[in-house]
């Protein structure tokens, strides 16, 4: 049969499966589905989202039998001594149940009114055949008979056994596949058993390489696509349901008691993903060749690992939860060799975009796919792995990951698409700070800022890598547009963490940190929302430390707090009143120069009229973000007392919008896990971390929604509008931290900053801000990490045969981009024949091609 009429008859077969006619278990049709297909992408684009959907609301029997079926022929195949002998028992029947399988599984998590179906047809216990009384080889399970069938035959109850679960069995077979000679590993005559939990590339556990092969590494991929939609149960649930209910299949293999499956899994996973060298393409653009299996590959890897080792496994009530095993051996390596494999093997993935300066082809350096995936990889294991986090953080290694991740952080910040990215970046950078010797590191020079790219670099920069993170901190709060107001907690307690080891801050980071001060001190930022006053105590209490614990290591830092001693004597005599005459005075004045009054317009701009509000607009009854606030000159203005020689330090910021309304923004998830990150806890000196409880983790995953409301949580903005009052002032203004700040005004009338700390400024001990999880946040986290898969997925099968390809998902929103006009990859009009030959001939490349594949909206596969 040729290949055109296999098709065909393939086809007819789907056809029949949702014909109304049950088709029975025994019969020869179901040999079709795995004897049939040719390619993966024969199963996917033979079997029709449209087939799957109609088989499964109008003929369920039928693919309960096929499901049936195919589980069967695999299970069989996996223990036939021959397999996978091309003539006795193909590799390719086995690859075709499994591509079959991850067709219909989807479609079935898509469809809540089979939940229970789905529980106990795939969880619920079962009977199967014994192997020596089966008398049909094909199928093995009692369940594919309709139940008023079965009391009418007579059956020997001998012939049959208890036997697991059909998708414990399923997944026990697919594991056991990872690691099968001839089939995912090379053959091994020496070795007896069919089934070898060996590693599949030297690097962490394996210091001998194995042999490996395209064939191999493709079917690899086969199974852990399959698993992939296993889990993906996920994608087809509320982010906030997620954590709480959690997905049985994945309970299943992390919890998994036997170490050495459970290691030779992660370790094969961990080294694939981490060997990998991009460096060795020749092509300079190879970034338009999607489909190329080795990195399809290496994504797969990565991504099967996060979604294993990220997996928070649900509380049931039961006393202690189960222990997620991947995680727990991730966070048990230790050997300086298995760290240093794990940091080269990140910075060659992540440092890719950073070589465009060194470029000879514009544009021929760019992130691979599966970068933010990576910076996540790093992510999951600083917070899991003590002694990796010291290992990072107590070398130079630490500074290139704080420079990798600003990168990203920066380069992706206006880009609504990317903001889940940023945000995560940001929590690494929290992770890290949280560490003594992070912050003492940080003071050494940075000499390399003139290589960077230009996203990252700072024109005219000098200082350390302290002043390079602080500036950059400022410019995502202050050129986001917005966008990133749900971390501007995050982004604070950086600065805080840190504050009390800085050292020779330079004048502009001073400046930078003075202007963020200047924008949280205005009263229509602080009136604007109920919990943006703890912004600004954060804020304070990162310069209160430098000045107690670095005063005479930093002169330039003090000079600019003297010199805006107005600032802080204006904000502690504050009062509704003034606060919201100085708004009104302000938007009046913008009126007027609007209206072309010169003396108005003359006013607004003048230094001596600019008191510390008069950089912000009237008050909304929106939350207003500091980006949002139109400043003087396109710049902050520090102080009407600033001398000339500083005026050339003075950055501009960037470019500001109007204010923002949060609506318009278009949510991956519900609204109420929009902004669901990580919650802020309360500084916590170091004797109060030394009373923890012995084992309590620094950034603990806590799956009780106990933990939702007890902590402060991020700035959001007011659904219904926000009526500040007098009472609300006094409740928080008393206990803002200026003490030290108006102290040490007081002790420098004329500006001249004494040698040493005066004594009457109290020295107090060093404060930690750490974050902890949520089940709203780690339905966030998830649902990012998922939507990282689903786009993958959409990109390197052209948006045609995804797995995940029209489906219901819930977990983020996806909407289709409109098509685009032509271009060389996507010729049009009088130009299609020639350009599609052309395009057939760059060798046998796969480029992109056909209709435009749905791609994640603003806010969608790639932000949550």
């Amino acid at each position: 049969m040729g290949a055109s009429d296999s098709k065909l008859v393939f086809k007819q077969g789907i056809f029949k499966l949702s014909e109304g006619t049950t088709i029975p278990a025994d019969d020869p049709y179901w040999k079709g589905f795995w004897e049939l297909p040719e390619s993966a992408e024969d199963v996917f684009s033979l079997f029709s989202p449209t087939d799957v959907r109609r088989t499964r609301d109008t003929s369920l029997p039928n693919l309960e039998s096929l499901i049936l079926s195919l589980t069967s022929r695999l299970f069989t195949l996996r223990n036939l001594p021959a397999f996978p002998d091309p003539d006795l028992a193909p590799e390719r029947e086995a690859l075709n149940c499994i591509r079959v399988l991850t067709r219909i599984l989807p479609f079935l998590h898509e469809a809540d009114n089979l939940e229970a179906w789905e529980e106990k047809f795939f969880w619920g216990a079962r009977r199967k055949r014994k192997r020596n009384g089966q008398v049909k080889p094909v199928v093995l399970f009692d369940e594919a008979h309709p139940e008023e069938e079965l009391k009418d035959e007579v059956v020997d109850d001998g012939e049959f056994e208890d036997a697991k679960p059909l998708a414990e069995e399923l997944l026990d077979t697919l594991i056991d596949l990872l690691f099968f000679h001839g089939f995912t590993l090379p053959y091994n005559e020496r070795t007896k058993s069919k089934v070898s939990y060996s590693i599949w590339s030297s690097g962490v556990g394996c210091n001998t390489p194995m042999s490996s092969s395209k064939e191999l590494e493709n079917n690899r991929t086969e199974v852990l696509k399959l698993l992939l939609a296993f889990a993906s149960k996920s994608m087809y649930m509320p982010a906030n349901v997620l954590p709480v209910k959690g997905v049985k299949a994945l309970t299943y293999i992390v919890t998994c008691p036997d170490k050495q499956v459970v290691l030779s899994t992660l370790c094969s996973l961990l080294n694939s993903t981490l060997k990998y060298n991009p460096a060795s393409w020749r092509l300079p653009y190879d970034h338009v060749v999607i489909g190329d299996p080795k990195q399809i590959y290496v994504a797969t890897c990565l991504q099967l690992l996060l979604v294993l080792i990220l997996y928070p496994i649900p509380d049931e009530g039961k006393g202690l939860s189960p222990k997620n095993y991947f995680r727990h051996f991730l966070g048990r390596l230790h050997r300086p060799q298995d760290f240093q494999f794990l940091v080269d093997g990140m910075t060659r993935i992540l440092h890719q975009p950073l070589q465009v300066t060194s470029s000879y082809l514009p544009g021929s350096q760019k992130p691979l796919k599966w970068a933010p995936e990576m910076i996540m990889l790093f992510w999951e294991t600083i917070q899991c792995n003590k002694r990796f986090r010291s290992f990072i953080v107590d070398t130079d290694r630490g500074h290139d990951f704080v420079i990798l991740v600003l990168f990203y952080a920066l380069e992706y910040r206006t880009d609504p698409t990317k903001q889940g990215i940023v945000r995560m970046c940001v929590f690494v950078l929290q992770t890290l700070s949280a560490e003594d010797n992070f912050g003492n590191g940080l003071n050494k020079k940075f000499e390399r800022q003139e290589t960077l790219p230009a996203a990252i670099k700072i024109d005219n920069f000098s200082g350390t890598y302290a002043d390079f993170l602080i500036s950059s901190i400022h410019t995502l709060i202050t050129g986001s547009k917005g966008k990133l107001d749900a971390i501007y907690p995050a982004l604070l307690a950086i600065i805080n963490n840190i504050a009390a080891y800085l050292e020779n801050l330079n004048s502009v980071t001073a400046l930078k940190l003075l202007q963020l001060f200047s924008s949280m001190s205005s009263p229509s930022f602080l009136l604007a929302n109920e919990n943006n006053h703890i912004l600004l105590t954060s804020l304070l209490e990162s310069m209160n430390a430098i000045i107690e614990h670095k005063y005479d290591k930093n002169p330039r830092f003090v000079l600019a707090i003297l010199k805006n001693r107005k600032r802080f004597e204006a904000l502690r005599s504050f009062t509704l009143e003034s606060g919201q005459e100085e708004i009104e005075r302000l938007s009046q004045l913008r009126k007027d120069s609007a209206d072309g009054s010169e003396n108005a317009h003359s006013l607004l701009r003048s230094p001596r009229n600019s008191s510390m509000d008069s950089l912000r607009s009237p008050v909304s009854a929106r939350t207003p973000s500091l980006s949002n606030v139109p400043e003087e000159d396109g710049s902050f203005a520090i102080g009407d007392d600033d001398s000339d020689d500083e005026e050339h330090e003075m950055q501009p910021t960037p470019s500001q919008s109007s204010l923002s309304n949060h609506n318009s923004r278009t949510p991956s998830v519900s609204s109420s896990v929009d902004d669901a990150v990580p919650l802020q806890l309360r500084g916590m000196s170091e004797k109060a971390r030394g009373k923890m409880p012995v084992g309590q983790p620094s950034f603990s995953r806590v799956n009780s929604m106990t933990s939702m409301s007890s902590h402060t949580a991020a700035v959001s903005a007011s659904a219904g509008g926000f009526a500040p009052s007098a009472q609300w002032i006094d409740s928080w203004l008393p206990s803002l931290p200026l003490h030290t700040i108006l102290t040490l005004l007081s002790s420098t009338p004329n500006n001249s900053p004494p040698k040493t700390l005066p004594n009457t400024i109290d020295t107090s001990s060093p404060r930690i801000h750490l974050f902890e999880w949520s089940p709203l946040s780690l339905g966030w986290y998830e649902s990012l990490l998922w939507s990282f898969i689903f786009s993958s997925e959409m990109a390197a099968q052209r948006g045609a045969t995804g797995i995940w390809n029209s489906t219901n998902v819930r977990l983020f929103k996806v909407e289709k981009e409109a098509a685009k006009g032509p271009s060389l990859m996507k010729p049009m009009g009088a130009v299609d024949a020639v350009g599609s030959n052309l395009v057939q001939r760059i060798g046998s490349l796969t480029v992109r091609g056909g209709a435009e594949a749905p791609k994640p909206a603003a806010g969608a596969a790639r932000d949550v």
